[in-house]
């Protein structure tokens, strides 16, 4: 019961925390929709891709291609049926959830470094063939879009269509603005309790067991190929999620979503955060985000004036040493920060906050031992 209570706090604060973005992104300049909708739709896929890291020790460098899967089922659901979000959610996740069973039932066969390699082997082959053989389904370099003549089915069976190439909606409501956010932070929200309720599931601690020694696990009996294949699956289920509400805040699937450099990104969120916590993918998810596109756009102008109150020498001074850090090069400002976090807090930014939270909690406990067995004078 105590457990129950305790995921039910955190699942109350992370819901509040999650819902309350538009204000407390605001003083650090991030509460624009578009980058919000980031955050939470970035947040789901590094949620997913810690179910198979985090809780198996099994590392993906491919998991990008069930984004970029999913993005191509939620476009062609907008092409063929309807502008409506939700068949093309459920599109994306059956269809990256197949295509993620094929991959790791091959993949599975191998684990270690040959895995990772295994994975990301498959990710470029499926970045390749968006751009060459599946032309027909991808539309290659120029990208899957909607058109004016898309059949839209049910759509013109309903007469819902009007003027111009519509919108995304769910339920008559365009999906734009911080619409589109809350209804990505709602699926994120949902997506969060999942993973929470495998992580507290005999499924995840028989997962969180294999992560510890999968050999002795063989031995003792149990067959472990299903478990981590369940776990393939449903991270890639994830990805899809993802992956087709990037096509539904933006109506474009690219063969660009399924590079290798997407896959390595999600595996810096994770790792950024905490890797086999449950809120810390999401908080390094949200970091990479603010950097990429917060960060990245500061320039020399700005440097100035946030520098403007020191003299002219001192101004110049410090504009010349953070420029290169800044703006074209946040890529070097991320890479320091990421170094600094592997290298001091090994366990992620959520590690930084177990030792702020038993710093604060054992001094009061420590005094009080403290004076308890002091001799006496």
């Amino acid at each position: 019961m105590a457990m129950l209570r305790n995921d039910l706090v955190l699942l109350a604060v992370f819901a509040l925390v999650v819902l309350a973005m538009p204000l407390w992104l605001e003083p650090i300049g991030a509460a624009y929709p578009d980058l919000m909708q980031k955050i939470a739709i970035y947040g789901i896929f590094a949620i997913g891709f810690n179910i198979l890291f985090g809780m198996t020790g099994y590392l993906s460098f491919g998991h990008a291609a069930f984004l970029g899967v999913g993005s191509y089922a939620a476009v062609w659901s907008f092409k063929l049926l309807t502008m409506s979000v939700i068949p093309a959610v459920i599109f994306a996740v059956v269809i990256a959830g197949i295509f993620a069973a094929a991959i790791g039932f091959i993949s599975l066969r191998r684990s270690g470094i040959y895995f990772s390699i295994l994975t990301l082997a498959f990710a470029q082959m499926s970045y390749n063939l968006a751009y060459s053989v599946l032309t027909p389904i991808t539309n290659g370099e120029t990208g899957l879009q909607l058109a004016l003549d898309d059949p839209r089915v049910l759509d013109r069976a309903l007469s819902t269509g009007g003027p111009g190439i519509p919108a995304p909606s769910l339920f008559g409501e365009q999906l734009v603005g911080l619409s589109g956010f809350y209804f990505c932070a709602v699926l994120l929200i949902l997506c969060f309790f999942l993973a929470m309720r495998i992580d507290r599931s005999p499924f995840g601690m028989m997962l969180k067991a294999i992560k510890s020694n999968q050999t002795r696990m063989a031995y003792t009996g149990f067959n472990t190929k299903p478990y981590t294949l369940a776990a393939f699956i449903i991270s890639g289920m994830y990805a899809g999620l993802a992956g087709g509400l990037l096509a539904a805040t933006d109506p474009l699937a690219g063969a660009e979503r399924m590079q290798w450099t997407a896959s390595g990104e999600v595996v810096l969120m994770t790792i950024l955060g905490g890797v086999g916590t449950l809120v810390g993918p999401v908080v390094g998810a949200g970091v990479i985000k603010y950097f990429e596109n917060i960060f990245s756009a500061f320039h020399e102008a700005k440097l100035h004036e946030a520098f403007s109150f020191m003299p002219d020498g001192l101004e110049n001074f410090f504009v010349a040493i953070t420029a290169p850090f800044v703006g074209e090069g946040w890529h070097l400002t991320l890479g320091i920060v990421f170094m600094l976090i592997v290298i001091f807090l090994p366990g992620g930014l959520m590690e930084g906050v177990r030792r702020l939270r038993t710093a604060f909690t054992r001094k009061p406990a420590a005094r009080e031992e403290t004076g308890k067995f002091a001799p006496a004078e």
